[in-house]
């Protein structure tokens, strides 16, 4: 009894298979050219570089655990502190924002939108113990 053997396969499967991984590689370097990055930059300012900041030129918010905006003690919404900000935009203007640690937190992430809307080039966040 003959034992039949499958046929070889001759040279045209196996070049429908590279032409499928070269199609294949060029698909997915296409697809990896699409990659959206959502959000924004800040510009940060090199570690060496020192900025001079004058007081006169310091807005300092404050957001307290409840989510409330203060300035200089004063209890005012993001469209009295936009109208601030925008009044008092300069260059060499800075936005101080201290939060609580326990404030929610889109609280902060509109303040922030807030001064990119502003187009504030000098913002300083800072967060710590418990603020009164």
């Amino acid at each position: 009894m003959k034992i039949r053997r499958p046929k070889r396969s001759g040279a045209g499967e196996s070049a429908a298979f590279s032409d499928l991984a070269f199609l294949l590689i060029i698909y997915f370097l296409v697809i990896a050219g699409f990659t959206v990055n959502k959000g924004f930059l800040l510009g940060l300012q090199a570690k060496d570089q020192a900025l001079p900041v004058r007081q006169d030129d310091m807005l300092r918010f404050r957001l307290d655990r409840e989510g409330r905006l203060f300035l200089d003690g004063d209890v005012m919404d993001f469209r009295e502190a936009g109208s601030i900000i925008a009044r008092a935009a300069s260059p060499g203007f800075v936005l101080v924002l201290e939060a609580d640690p326990l404030v929610p937190w889109q609280e902060v992430v509109s303040f922030v939108e807030l001064a990119r809307n502003l187009e504030v080039e000098t913002f300083s966040f800072a967060t710590g113990e418990a603020l009164p």
